[in-house]
Order: structure tokens, then C-alpha cells, then sequence
């Protein structure tokens, strides 16, 4: 079981909710009810939400922190889908109650959890709502079907972890004097799991990258030193604009 948040939530964080992208264009009366019906929960980093071929009745919206979402392949080991953070919702569909990913907490986070049962009838309720949530499945199917362009057979894989890193540094980036870091740990573990290969070579990957003066690697942290030279290596697989 999770780390539920000790005794009841302040009522700020609950105002907090009625600016969640999901409720922003939804009725004053929708807003009162998503509220109502479920809570503010927090998780630990490691802690696994959801579990493959297991059912599930809640719906997972994250609020702070970051959280990994894989599968494993036929040898067990892990394939990172995508590393979500605020803004985004930790299931993969919203009306199955079946799992077919897993999702764990990658540092200390916070989530709204609901009900499906009642997210679905305020979404029969509220169309704009519902559109919220189309809207937001639509840009995951995009982003998954960008990601079967970069798979190892059709791009090598110094430009798939450039293409990763650069992504992860546009989401989850803080500028700093060395460039811009990655605001979490990225363990060669870890990024073996994001590019689905051992870690062998995802440490040879990543010392590639250095050698081409794109990464500054310090302990588990990363720095993209120059994120218009990384965009440039990741779409052409050079440093020349063509």
C-alpha cells in the first residue's frame, strides 16, 4: 500500500485542484463533484501505483513529482514508455480496469486519485470535461507513435538518447552556469531502461554523447550543455543545419 498523506489534507490543497488542467473549461458543478469524491494521496519514490494484468479502479492524476512508465519485455527486463510528471495522469486508459503498464514513482509524489466509475459519469455529464481527457489521450498516442520512429532499428542509438535527454531537459529543465539539468536522478540503470538495451551500452552511449560535448555527466545527474547543437545531432544526426 502507499504512504497515504497523514490526517486530512490542508483545504488549500483541495482549492488548489479547481486549477487542474482537466477542470479548467468544466462547469462550477463538475468541479464541486471531482473534488468531493476523491483525495489527495502521496507515494514515496520506488513505490509501484500500478502493476500489469492487475485491475484497478482509480484514476491517478499526478500533482507534484515524476513517475516511470514501463512494461518488460519477454526477458523481464524494463522498457520506459515515458517519464510523466505534473499535468499528466499516471493510467493508460481511463475506462478499462485492467492495467497493461506499470507505473513507479521515480522520486516522492502527490496525486489526485478518483474513482473511474465516477470520473465516467461526470465525463457522461460535463462535455468539456470529457474533451479535456480526449484531448490529452490524443497528445500520449502522438507522443507514442513519434516514439516507433526512434526505435533501434531506425536511428541509431546516440541520436534515440539524445532525442530523450533533449525531451526530458524541455520538460523537467532548470538553466544553470553548466547548462541545462535534468531535474532527476538518471542512473545508467535507468537510462538502459528508457533506451530498452543493457547497461553496457547505455554507459557507452552516454560517453559518446560527452565526447561530442552535448552531456556533462556529474554522479547521476545530467546537464545538455548546448540544447540547439543536441537538437540538431538528434533530427540529422549532425551539427550542421541542413
Amino acid at each position: 500500500m502507499g504512504e497515504t498523506v497523514k490526517g486530512e489534507p490542508p483545504m488549500e490543497s483541495y482549492k488548489s485542484l479547481e486549477q487542474l488542467w482537466v477542470l479548467k473549461e468544466s462547469s462550477p458543478d463538475t468541479r464541486l463533484h471531482f473534488m468531493q469524491h476523491g483525495k489527495i494521496t502521496s507515494y514515496p519514490k520506488g513505490h509501484l501505483c500500478l502493476r500489469a494484468a492487475e485491475d484497478n479502479s482509480n484514476i491517478f492524476f499526478i500533482l507534484k513529482g515524476k513517475v516511470q512508465i514501463y512494461n518488460l519485455t519477454k526477458c523481464g527486463k524494463k522498457k520506459t514508455l515515458f517519464i510523466l510528471g505534473k499535468n499528466h495522469i499516471a493510467n493508460e486508459s481511463l475506462a478499462w480496469n485492467s492495467n497493461t503498464i506499470f507505473c513507479e514513482t521515480i522520486e516522492r509524489c502527490s496525486f489526485y486519485v478518483i474513482r473511474r466509475e465516477i470520473l465516467l459519469s461526470l465525463m457522461e455529464q460535463d462535455f468539456q470535461l470529457t474533451k479535456a481527457l480526449l484531448q490529452y489521450q490524443e497528445r500520449k498516442i502522438w507522443r507514442l507513435e513519434h516514439q516507433l520512429k526512434n526505435t533501434v532499428g531506425s536511428i541509431y542509438l546516440e541520436r534515440k538518447l539524445a532525442s530523450k535527454l533533449w525531451k526530458l531537459a524541455r520538460d523537467y529543465g532548470i538553466r544553470t552556469d553548466k547548462g541545462i539539468l535534468i531535474d532527476m536522478d538518471l542512473s545508467i540503470t535507468f537510462l538502459a531502461d528508457l533506451l530498452g538495451v543493457p547497461r553496457e551500452t547505455a554507459s557507452r552511449v552516454c560517453r559518446k554523447l560527452a565526447d561530442f560535448g552535448l552531456i556533462l555527466i556529474e554522479k547521476k545527474k545530467i546537464y545538455i550543455l548546448d540544447a540547439e547543437k543536441m537538437a540538431l545531432f538528434y533530427k540529422n544526426g549532425s551539427f550542421v543545419r541542413t
